[in-house]
């Protein structure tokens, strides 16, 4: 498979950052709004956006992780069962405005599941979604973001891959292309 860095560890920590504002400009101080990342990849992008809006508002800010393993729509489809992942959200979210974090915005499917799972925590007040990149022209499902770090057309054939320092070893977003061998 070829790879291309879409962006690298810079490129990736400015766009963090160009999200935390646009986050601020729309919520100001965070007292109404939490943020909710799914499981497993929207969780690693909270945790960066949590670290670096609170060092922008110097107070804390709300934010939990989502599992959808059961809300997915293929989950007794596949040959190997699912293992879910934890879901932690250790705050109301009655009539708060929630932004619901996620890596990569694709067919909208994980997004659909993560609605029907927030849902079940209660009535929020609002619900946007940021997303780190957005695979334009290939939805199955309505669904846009609201907040996004960057746009990407992408093949069919294509796989977009967000890697963390913390668990790949280094930050960067890449895009792979099959070979035409493959």
């Amino acid at each position: 498979m070829e790879k291309q860095v879409i962006l690298n560890s810079k490129h990736l920590e400015l766009t963090l950052n160009r999200l935390c504002y646009e986050l601020i400009e729309s919520h100001n101080d965070f007292s109404e709004t939490v943020l909710v990342g799914l499981q497993p990849r929207g969780v690693q992008v909270v945790a960066r956006l949590k670290k670096q809006l609170e060092n922008i508002l110097t107070k804390e800010v709300q934010c939990g992780n989502l599992d959808i393993t059961f809300f997915r729509d293929d989950f007794r489809r596949r040959e190997k069962p699912l293992i879910p992942s934890i879901t932690n959200l250790d705050f109301s979210i009655e009539n708060k405005k929630v932004v619901l974090v996620d890596d990569v915005l694709y067919t909208g499917r994980t997004i659909r599941s993560g609605l029907d799972a927030l849902l079940t925590f209660g009535r929020p007040s609002k619900i946007e979604l940021l997303v780190l990149i957005d695979r334009r022209f290939r939805r199955d499902l309505p669904i846009q973001a609201n907040y996004i770090g960057k746009a990407v057309d992408t093949l069919v054939s294509e796989r977009v891959s967000v890697e963390w320092k913390e668990t790949e070893g280094e930050d960067k977003v890449v895009l792979f292309t099959k070979d035409k061998n493959e």
